[in-house]
């Protein structure tokens, strides 16, 4: 998960505060399949991948935690995203275009995906993706971000996969000077991030059950 760091560095400074909005997992379950409602999964990926700037908050929540329910997610263990980050780790960004917008069309919300290609598309200074992808990414991150405040085991930041954990690392300027522990949970894993007084509380999201 090196790469995220790197990559960070080109994102970190756009992301602003987000209000803290409570999760309702079942409700997000259960809205994605519904063709009635306006959390369906096909309606706001339609509205995600032409305008990603006219969803709010609530509807980017649903996109962000609804991928826990997808059974076609792309993991970083596949053996596809393995060509994908190692064409990243050798620069050779026009075969991270080629990949990485295969395994997007696959999973349009995969963070470690989206990263990569906008690293391709700075590379070939293409500004039109970029920008694209950019407000996808911010959105997704956004709505990882305002899932709690990270003071408490009550209140943790939910993320789906240990590499988002990375991501919202580095939007919150946590170090290397950072220690971890961890605690097993029913559907997850508590991650908390201590340094001298401070403690940030991060639960990683098993939603497979």
């Amino acid at each position: 998960m090196k790469y995220h760091f790197f990559l960070l560095l080109l994102f970190v400074s756009v992301f602003g505060f987000s209000q803290k909005s409570k999760i309702d997992f079942k409700s997000i379950e259960k809205n994605l399949t519904n063709a009635q409602s306006p959390y369906n999964y096909e309606k706001l990926i339609f509205k995600y991948k032409g305008y990603p700037k006219s969803l709010d908050s609530i509807e980017a929540q649903y996109l962000y935690y609804g991928r826990n329910f997808k059974k076609d997610k792309i993991s970083t263990s596949d053996d596809d995203f393995k060509k994908l980050a190692e064409a990243f780790k050798d620069k050779n960004f026009e075969e991270c275009i080629k990949l990485g917008k295969v395994l997007y069309d696959k999973d349009p919300t995969n963070l470690d995906v989206l990263l990569i290609l906008l690293r391709a598309y700075d590379s070939q200074k293409d500004g039109s993706n970029f920008s694209h992808h950019l407000g996808q990414f911010r959105l997704l991150a956004d709505a990882m971000k305002a899932s709690g405040d990270g003071k408490s085991e009550k209140t943790a930041y939910a993320v789906n996969s240990v590499g988002d954990e990375y991501i919202l690392l580095n939007m919150l300027n946590i170090g290397q000077d950072y220690t971890r522990g961890s605690k097993a949970l029913k559907d997850g894993m508590m991650d908390i991030w201590e340094k001298e007084d401070n403690k940030i509380y991060i639960k990683v999201l098993y939603m497979d059950f």
